[in-house]
């Protein structure tokens, strides 16, 4: 549905701009890091890359016409939002201490069982599943070492 004659607020337009925003500061962050080359490329590289991309698509999205005005807009699932939110305030605080096996049963436990409601048998399969067969992939299989939490878990 098209916005009325003159509406340039619309909820695309803001989300596109929030797009280059975040691009913007990702560039900005990224620029500490060594570029390297297109053969040997550096820690910075694909964060640079990745954020020009999203700057693109942002700017897509800001030009695109259409969308509903911002003051007509009205966001049912705020709830979960904030809920994924703090999900992932929790990982980012608790990674260190607990470990990625912990932290990552937690969060899908949270988010699976609480969030979404779903029965506990498989909520449980599903956490554990993920939680433990991402730590071997990561740790066994690519090498990337992973924070363990207490008593190794």
């Amino acid at each position: 549905m098209p916005p009325a004659a003159g509406v340039w607020w619309t909820g695309d337009r803001v989300a596109g701009l929030i797009l280059v925003a975040i691009a913007a500061i990702v560039v900005v962050e990224t620029m500490a890091l060594p570029l390297g080359t297109l053969s040997r490329p550096g820690p910075g590289y694909a964060p640079l890359i990745c954020a020009v991309v999203l700057a693109a698509l942002g700017i897509l999205v800001t030009l695109r016409r259409g969308g509903a005005p911002v003051a007509n807009l009205r966001w049912g699932e705020a709830r979960h939002a904030l809920l994924i939110f703090g999900a992932g305030a929790f990982a980012a605080l608790a990674l260190e201490r607990i470990g990625f096996r912990l932290t990552t049963l937690a969060i899908l436990v949270f988010l699976i069982g609480v969030v979404e409601r779903k029965p506990p048998l498989p909520v449980a399969a599903v956490a554990v599943a993920i939680s433990f067969g991402g730590y071997y992939l990561f740790w066994n299989v690519l090498r990337v070492p992973l924070p363990t939490g207490p008593f190794g878990i």
